[in-house]
């Protein structure tokens, strides 16, 4: 068996992670991938000519280099059923506060809630998919990932027709209190996952370090609603929290695309 060792420059998220698994999941010979997303390293056990792998890899734009590849001993790989529950947890935490946010966000008039809460089904759909690559078939998995992608372009496009509706119309004035409330909370969860995979075993893994990655950002994502909740209370205006709703929007549209380029 070989072991072949990548750089790829462009995987930064469990996008990409689920790009390179689907993409290898149509040769012959992948036998393990094991990612290294914040060092943006892969290593690939497989058998065959590693000119098919380096092909492959190639096709998806994401920079992969490969480092080198040598023979390997190794033939058997582990499943580690506490990672799996780990990350279900999570995806349970993030769509539930999907939900919550999507719900007061629309009540409270908040469009920074509610792309919050589309940031949320974001990362519960990256999860997901991640989960489902563990014995499913490819083909199932690009269906899958397509739907997602659709779905989630859908809302967010919805969502920014919504913020420039009452930017050029009768702007609403959202709820800053409710907005600071519920984002403490959603920044409260965050925390808890975070802190959840940081303590984990398996904090090393692929999975767990990429879904660090995304938790952490998703602080970030909390602490600028809460901010735009304060400038609308601060300046009796509800342009920040549209300023802060197209920011939200358009990243969850790129995250979209990004789905669908799963499902190619």
């Amino acid at each position: 068996m070989q072991k072949s060792s990548f750089k790829i420059t462009e995987m930064d998220c469990p996008s990409e992670e689920n790009l390179i698994r689907m993409k290898l999941g149509d040769l012959a010979g992948i036998k393990h991938l094991d990612f290294d997303i914040p060092n943006r390293a892969l290593v690939v056990f497989h058998k065959g000519d590693v000119t098919l792998v380096e092909t492959a890899l190639g096709e998806l734009n994401l920079g992969a280099t490969l480092l080198h590849s040598e023979i390997s001993t190794k033939t058997e790989f582990s499943t580690d059923h506490n990672q799996r529950k780990l990350l279900w947890t999570v995806l349970l935490i993030n769509f539930s506060f999907f939900v919550i946010e999507m719900t007061t966000g629309w009540l409270s008039k908040s469009m920074g809630l509610v792309a919050d809460s589309l940031d949320m089904l974001a990362d519960a759909l990256v999860y997901g998919l991640s989960l489902y690559a563990v014995g499913g078939t490819v083909a199932k998995k690009k269906n899958v990932a397509k739907m997602a992608g659709y779905f989630q372009i859908i809302l967010a496009a919805i969502g920014l027709v919504e913020v420039l509706r009452r930017f050029f119309g009768a702007a609403q004035m959202p709820d800053f209190l409710t907005m600071i409330i519920v984002s403490i909370l959603a920044l409260t969860a965050n925390g808890i996952c975070l802190y959840l995979l940081q303590k984990s075993k398996n904090k090393e893994e692929a999975h767990i370090q990429a879904s660090a990655i995304f938790t952490s950002n998703d602080i970030i994502i909390n602490l600028g609603v809460i901010a735009a909740a304060l400038l609308v209370n601060w300046l009796h205006s509800p342009l920040p929290d549209l300023l802060v709703g197209i920011v939200v929007f358009v990243v969850v549209m790129r995250g979209a695309l990004r789905i669908l380029q799963l499902a190619r």
